[in-house]
């Protein structure tokens, strides 16, 4: 009676499937929404179509027109799925008013107690997804289970049209046996880390001693045993705004060129552009992170007077402070951008960079 009902819904192809959705020519056919690819643009989403050659959103828009030669681009019309993203939450409030956006297409909702009386959380999310196919003809996928971090889990498993539920007397046994970069956050650097320690599933990080994970880890080798024992009391918090947002990315070989880092930023600033609009939020300050190749990690940032959103202005600022530092002689392992200061900044702090600050 105590357990919580949390439910994830994360919208599928959800660009892409409004497009789809509102011109029926583009339907069963490969869709990649983003921008021209003579202008170095990036693929902001695409179709099942499309991804099932290897598409997938972030990627050069070049490198996917090339992998999908048949793929028909449509420019984002971010206006368009705002009107859309508004009516899906819409319907998410006739359950209940505990919901937490997290983009146009995602959310968190408490459903433990919820506004239709209904006392188990996988019908309430059923009959969301039906209501979302029912009143807007697109398609979303659902975990429920006791806590967000297992929730967001369950999601992404079945996905297109899924629906995961984990149970309180389930979450052990549906934890461990997945990879461990399942856990939200754990990327590249985290991930070599672990195999170091022969950890390779969720389950066997759970089984690691937590003292020895702190004294390697720190503070974050704490947080991550927690998750692994399926535990996360992180509320659904329908006020919750980030304080900043950030794109970065880690290179398989050094760079060394100008003209590489200059294009790797001008796909991190069209990156964060989109996740900025898609939130409404428009920032003063950007952040440059340079890696360089010993691993040494810097951070230059520049605050001015202006607002902005766009991936013009972010790159101009970035190259600026990119001027900055020893890139180019020194070369460079990672890049990141950040943008904060936002307008309302009635907002918790949180660490941009906390896959790639975890480094021992």
């Amino acid at each position: 009676m105590n357990h919580r009902k949390i439910i994830h819904v994360d919208m599928d192809a959800f660009y892409a499937s409004v497009e789809q959705r509102d011109n029926p020519a583009l339907q069963g056919r490969p869709v990649v929404v983003g921008g021209d690819p003579r202008e170095r643009s990036v693929v902001a989403a695409a179709s099942y179509e499309a991804r099932r050659f290897g598409v997938h959103s972030a990627m050069p828009m070049k490198t996917a027109l090339r992998l999908c030669p048949e793929a028909v681009r449509v420019s984002p019309d971010f206006d368009k799925y705002r009107r859309v993203s508004g009516e899906i939450h819409a319907l998410f409030h006739e359950y209940t008013d505990l919901v937490e956006p997290v983009a146009f297409d995602e959310a968190y909702l408490d459903v433990t107690y919820n506004k239709q009386g209904i006392p188990f959380g996988h019908r309430t999310a059923r009959m969301l997804k039906a209501e979302i196919r029912r009143n807007l003809h697109l398609s979303a996928s659902a975990g429920v289970a006791p806590n967000k971090f297992l929730a967001k889990i369950a999601s992404d498993l079945h996905k297109p049209d899924g629906l995961v539920v984990v149970m309180p007397d389930q979450v052990q046994d549906f934890l461990r046996p997945l990879p461990v970069e399942k856990i939200p956050g754990v990327g590249q650097v985290t991930r070599q880390h672990l195999l170091e320690l022969n950890v390779n599933t969720i389950g066997e990080l759970a089984d690691l001693d937590l003292l020895n994970l702190i004294r390697r880890f720190g503070k974050r080798g704490a947080y991550l045993w927690e998750l692994a024992q399926g535990r996360d009391e992180s509320p659904v918090d329908p006020s919750w705004e980030p304080q900043q947002l950030s794109q970065e990315t880690t290179f398989a070989v050094d760079v060394y060129d100008r003209e590489e880092m200059g294009f790797a930023l001008k796909v991190l600033a069209e990156e964060l552009s989109g996740r900025l609009r898609r939130r409404l939020l428009r920032g003063r300050s950007v952040t440059l992170k340079v890696r360089y190749p010993d691993f040494q990690t810097i951070t230059r940032s520049q605050t001015q007077s202006a607002y902005l959103d766009q991936a013009e202005a972010i790159l101009e600022r970035a190259m600026e402070l990119l001027e900055r530092t020893e890139a180019e002689e020194r070369g460079v392992r990672l890049l990141g951008v950040g943008v904060s200061g936002f307008e309302e900044e009635t907002v918790v702090q949180l660490d941009l960079f906390a896959e790639e600050n975890d480094k021992p």
